[in-house]
Parts: structure tokens; sequence; C-alpha cells
């Protein structure tokens, strides 16, 4: 007898082979890596996904990571920072990705590690293993594209961007100033965002249009000389790096919402169904929150469509307003304007951070 199959197994993937397995549905979930791995993310988990969390009976008390409930934001020598109105977690993603997969794993699911997936077929999946059948297809491989499972749309004028990411080892006066803190620095031609993932450790992970990127050498040594200009980032920069080279990754197609098809039998979950700009913390959030959706969508019998149609009514308007608010952080007049205006109002943060978050609680 067939069963669900799961091919991804970050936060949306992990997080709906656990709700199916409390359901009473074990599935199979395929992670391509046979060991928890380091990925492109922001690392920021919303006071939000937290309790999506603790309802799915993961604590992320227990998982080492910090405390967060100040933002700052800053643009050239100009910053402003409020509190944020919630406290939110910073956690590695490879640690809290293997934390997901085993309580999937203990509530009952399979799970497959170094196991690639080549193709998907009406009834079976072609996989590094050979084919194995599936009643359902959820699709959570984040922001890389399986072979034959494009994202069908992107915002109309959308320049997708290039992602990096490396951590640092923070000086005491650099731990000092980040302190609870995520740090949001806008500059020509990308963001960048900072955060504490342990007391010692700095997470810089940031995006560049692949223009900037080539205006600078197209390296990632052009974006760190680059980027030693900015203030907030300059200590960061100078700090020791810890991994022997950045992670990357191209053509982040941000804004890009999944639109439902009927004649699609594919659940697409996380980044294969929605990408909110990095800047507003949510991703995560998202992926959380499609993983339960899906669960349960394969539960209720409800297919593919009709899955999609209740988690795009949930992530419209969050990603759709990120979207905006990118489009002003990139232009200078704009973005420069729009930080005055926080400065003097920083409650529009906190407002701006309520807009964009998503629903917090499975149902039972």
């Amino acid at each position: 007898m067939t069963r669900p199959v799961i091919i991804g197994g970050g936060p949306a993937g992990a997080v709906a082979a656990l709700r199916l397995a409390q359901r009473g549905q074990a599935a199979l979930l395929l992670e391509r890596h046979d060991a928890p791995q380091d990925v492109i993310c922001g690392e920021f988990l919303s006071a939000e996904a937290v309790a999506q969390l603790a309802a799915l009976g993961v604590d992320v008390r227990h998982i080492a990571g910090v405390a967060i409930d100040r933002v700052e934001i800053a643009a050239g020598r100009r910053r402003m920072a409020t509190r944020l109105p919630f406290v939110a977690h910073s956690i590695r993603r490879r640690e809290l990705d293997d934390a997901l997969l085993n309580a999937a794993a203990n509530a009952g699911a399979e799970v497959q590690r170094g196991v690639r997936v080549q193709q998907l077929n009406e009834h079976a999946i072609a996989t590094s293993i050979g084919d194995i059948g599936a009643s359902k297809q959820l699709l959570a491989t984040g922001k890389h594209a399986l072979s034959g499972q494009p994202r069908r749309e992107s915002p109309a004028g959308h320049e997708p961007m290039i992602g990096f990411k490396q951590y640092f080892r923070a000086t005491p006066p650099l731990a000092a100033s980040l302190a609870r803190t995520v740090r949001v620095v806008l500059y020509e031609g990308g963001y960048a965002g900072v955060q504490l993932i342990s007391p010692d450790v700095v997470n810089l992970c940031l995006v560049v249009h692949r223009a900037t990127l080539e205006a600078i050498g197209g390296t990632w040594d052009g974006v760190c000389r680059r980027l030693a200009d900015e203030p907030m980032l300059r200590p960061v920069l100078d700090a020791e790096p810890l991994l022997s080279k950045p992670l990357a990754i191209s053509g982040v197609p941000y804004g890009f919402l999944a639109q439902p098809d009927p004649k699609d039998r594919v659940y697409r979950l996380g980044d294969q169904a929605a990408v909110i700009p990095s800047f507003c913390g949510d991703g995560m959030a998202i992926a959380i929150h499609s993983g339960v959706v899906a669960a349960d969508a394969v539960i209720d019998g409800a297919d593919a469509y009709m899955y999609q149609r209740r988690l795009l009514a949930s992530t419209r308007r969050p990603v759709q307003i990120a979207l905006q608010v990118q489009r002003i952080a990139q232009h200078p007049v704009a973005r420069m304007a729009a930080l005055a205006g926080l400065t003097m109002l920083p409650g529009a943060v906190r407002l701006l951070a309520r807009l964009t978050r998503m629903p917090n609680h499975p149902r039972s």
C-alpha cells in the first residue's frame, strides 16, 4: 500500500511528517543529505513559529540558540532600534532540522536520509534507490527546485537575488552589541541580516542583486570589500569567519507565491509555495505553517489544488506586504525617507512585524 511521500527534510517537510504521524498516518520522508547541513537561512524563528512547534510537541528551548526581542535597522550611518512585539529565537538550522526530523521519526514517520529524488511521476517517485510508490507527493525542497518541477510564476518585474551566508566568531564587544537583537542593514543593491545564533557565533546572511554582484567582481571577496564600508557590518566582517567558504544560492525569487492549479497533483510546501523576503524573518514560520496545512489536507482528503488554495489564503498578505517593503528599501531615496520615518515612529516597525506574521497554532 502506498503512503504519502515527502521530498525534503527541512522545517516544512519534517513538520508535515510529524503532523501526519501525530494524526495517525505515517509518511515516508526522503532527505537528500545523510547528515544535518548548514543552509542559507536567517535562522530567525518568530514567536508564531515557536508556538507552532510547541503545539506539535517540540520545545525550542531544548535546542541551542538565543532569544531575540529587539530589532535594529540601519542604512549607512542612519540607524533606528525598537523592541519587537514578541520574543523570537535564533537557532542554527542544522540543529533545528535534525531535531524536527528526529521528532517526526519518533512519532512514527519513516525518515530516509541520503536519498536523492530524481523525478516525480504520476504514481511513483524516481529516486537514487529506485522507484517509490506514493499516494500523495509533498514537495519541500526549499529554495532548490526539483528537476521537472519549476516554480510556475514569479512577481511581475521581479529580479531574482543572490544569497550568501557566513558564520563569524563574535568578539565580546560584537556579542554585546547584538545581545537579543536582529540587525537589518540596507545598502545599495541588497540587504543583510545579522544576529547571534549562540553566545559567541554570529550569522551574517545577505542578498544582492545580480547586477550589483557583477559590478563588484562577482565574488564573496568583492561583497566583503563592498560591505566593509557599511558601519553596522564592518565589526562582523572584521571577525573570524567560521566556514571555509560562504554558502551561496542564486536566483532567490522573493515574492513568489505558488498559484493553485486544478491539474497539479503535487503539494508544494515551504519555499516551494511561498518565498517571503528574508528581512521580515518569517520564512521558517511559513515553512512550518505549510507543513501543518499540507498534513491536515492529506488527512482530510483534500487534493493538492484545495491545499494550495488554503495555503495561499494565509500566505498571500504577508508575502505581498513584505515584497512591497523590500522594493521601497531598495530605492535609495525611499530607503532613507522610510528609515527617517521609522526613527520617529518606531511603532510602525512593530505594526509591520505583526502584519507579516503567520497563524500560530495547528488545529487539533
